[in-house]
């Protein structure tokens, strides 16, 4: 498909180009399975800001480069910028760099974590993941914030956290992106759902081969963009409200106080859930297939 405009560039984190009506945000940091830093973070952050403010730009389309989605948090590549201070845009705390224990990982992750995909999640303009092979931990924030998930046959799922004594990612939507039973047994197995399954439970709108995901996601794009922005806009935030009156935003608040509460109870047993044996062996696990945590 033609490009009408393309700042991406090999080195970036995050490319951004338009297609039409449509912007693509591509994770780009293949080498690591797209594993998420802070870096990328703000990258998809201004990305995405570009995307709302061209008038052209109808539907965002979030993908990644290479052979996975996301593998996750970054848990250990050279990239891992942990202590790296960054513009703060998605909630007003202080530094988190200088900080110890609770108030360093609180400050970090209510910014880069719970209150990113936030904020993404609320971007007025139609938003569609497009994912092929890992959808892991991390991964699955990314995908939740947009309002479709499109998969290939060859995607699969997993928040495999509990492993390292962790009740679930921040951005905790799992009872309401998939049914409480399901959400149990994904976080409970720590088990791989497949494109399929996920697709069966609710959380993926398509599933269709590898080789027809971008035409299949760009014709629903396509679809979409001949809808009034305005509108879209309002039926958007319409949806989203309903999920937050059943409790999302309020049950995310509550479960993100538990992933603190064990993220302290592993400093304390001498676990680190970010550096540790536990975090290195969630990865390893996920890697059997091409994933990371």
């Amino acid at each position: 498909m033609a490009t009408e405009e393309t700042t991406a560039a090999e080195e970036e984190v995050v490319t951004y180009e338009v297609r039409g009506p449509v912007a693509v945000v591509t994770l780009n940091r293949p080498q690591y399975r797209n594993a998420q830093n802070s870096r990328m973070t703000y990258a998809l952050d201004a990305a995405f800001t570009r995307a709302v403010d061209d008038d052209r730009v109808k539907v965002i389309v979030l993908a990644g480069n290479g052979k996975h989605f996301c593998a996750g948090h970054d848990i250990g590549t050279p990239g891992r910028d942990i202590d790296q201070t960054f513009e703060r845009k998605a909630v007003i705390w202080w530094d988190h760099t200088d900080k110890q224990g609770v108030d360093q990982r609180l400050a970090r992750e209510s910014e880069v974590y719970l209150g990113m995909c936030r904020r993404w999640r609320e971007i007025p303009k139609p938003m569609i993941a497009m994912v092929h092979g890992a959808c892991i931990a991390g991964g699955l924030m990314l995908a939740w914030s947009c309002d479709f998930i499109v998969a290939s046959d060859d995607a699969f799922f997993s928040d495999p956290v509990v492993r390292m004594g962790i009740p679930g990612v921040e951005y905790f939507a799992h009872p309401w992106v998939m049914n409480p039973r399901a959400a149990k047994e994904f976080l409970f197995t720590g088990d791989r759902f497949t494109a399929q399954r996920a697709h069966d439970l609710g959380m993926v709108n398509h599933v269709v081969p590898r080789a027809e995901l971008e035409s299949t996601v760009f014709a629903l794009a396509e679809r979409i963009s001949a809808m009034p922005r305005f509108g879209l806009a309002l039926a958007k935030k319409a949806v989203n409200q309903a999920e937050d009156l059943q409790g999302m935003r309020t049950g995310m608040d509550s479960v993100f106080g538990l992933h603190h509460a064990a993220h302290a109870h592993n400093a304390e047993v001498g676990a680190d859930s970010l550096a540790g044996m536990d975090a290195r062996s969630m990865r390893d696990s996920a890697s059997s297939s091409g994933g990371g945590a």
